[in-house]
């Protein structure tokens, strides 16, 4: 059985639970978990394209996802743009900001790589923060709904069903893009840039191409986010947030589509669970990362993949 077809059986499978969440969780606070990890999955597996299969690391996600969120939040509210005008702005621009810095900075490799990705993390926050004319600075600003077809979005029964197909045309959109030349490329890159360049692949181009497409993702998905919670701070873009992303990728697993989903779950719901430990929540979630890292490096899905002989 192929890669391709276990990857469309666990799609089909995902399909389906998603068609049944809605009718087995019990009130509205799981479906905001539920809408949450999503929304989690969806930016976790953008920057698994760029960390786990082109082998670039970035430790400054979460400012590509406060850009989203600001745009959404500030060109409606001053400038009065619909809500959809922003977030295709707000991911437009986020792209361009991307294409522009990803050449200088994805020539580094290895930590320079990372504290160059850290640092413009850091910028957008730093910018975020201080602009609080725009934004509100560190309180940050309320969003405004979020209108799709003359209908607005207000109801988690609604944003539900918005996130489940952004999910799945997400999965859908990776699963193709991997098993297509440009994704053989990526995968190439990983393995050896000198190897594919020799066989005739434009390195810095692939590079910007998916560090662009990964930005832009993460841009709409803090939009979404801003619009579903209907407020937005400057912690959405910071260090912390970026470091909760990467986490996601390593636990589910690097290279995998399905374990960004599981990674994104995971740790979306670990602390909603350990919120009983009354303030030893971070050390037990500390320890399961650690026991999960030694147990299964290579993260949850690769490493049981491995295990029964089958990929993901």
């Amino acid at each position: 059985m192929s890669m391709r077809k276990n990857a469309y059986i666990g799609m089909l499978i995902l399909g389906l639970a998603l068609l049944a969440i809605p009718f087995l969780v019990p009130n509205s606070y799981y479906l905001d978990i539920v809408i949450r990890m999503g929304i989690n999955a969806i930016i976790v597996l953008s920057l698994n394209l760029l960390v786990g299969y082109a082998g670039q690391i970035s430790l400054g996600h979460a400012g590509f996802v406060g850009l989203g969120a600001y745009a959404s939040a500030v060109l409606p509210t001053h400038f009065g743009w619909h809500p959809l005008v922003a977030l295709v702005v707000g991911a437009l621009g986020t792209g361009l900001l991307a294409l522009i810095v990803a050449r200088p900075i994805l020539r580094l490799k290895g930590h320079y790589l990372a504290m160059a990705t850290l640092g413009l993390g850091i910028i957008i926050n730093i910018v975020i923060r201080n602009e609080a004319t725009w934004t509100g600075g560190p309180d940050g600003m309320p969003v405004p709904t979020m209108g799709l077809f003359g209908f607005e979005l207000v109801r988690d029964q609604q944003w539900y069903w918005v996130v489940a197909v952004m999910l799945v045309l997400s999965i859908w959109g990776a699963i193709n893009l991997i098993d297509s030349p440009f994704g053989r490329a990526l995968r190439g890159l990983h393995g050896s840039e000198v190897a594919s360049q020799v066989v005739g692949v434009d390195v810095p181009r692939y590079k910007a191409a998916i560090f662009v497409v990964s930005a832009v993702a993460a841009s709409v998905m803090g939009s979404v986010m801003a619009h579903y919670i209907g407020f937005v701070s400057p912690d959405i873009a910071d260090f912390f947030h970026s470091i909760e992303l990467i986490t996601m990728v390593v636990v589910g697993g690097m290279g995998s589509v399905f374990g960004s989903i599981l990674g994104a779950v995971l740790l979306t719901a670990l602390p909603q669970m350990l919120a009983t430990f009354e303030g030893w929540e971070t050390v037990v979630f500390g320890a399961i990362l650690i026991v999960c890292m030694i147990f299964l490096p290579k993260g949850i899905v690769p490493s049981l993949a491995a295990r029964f002989g089958k990929g993901d």
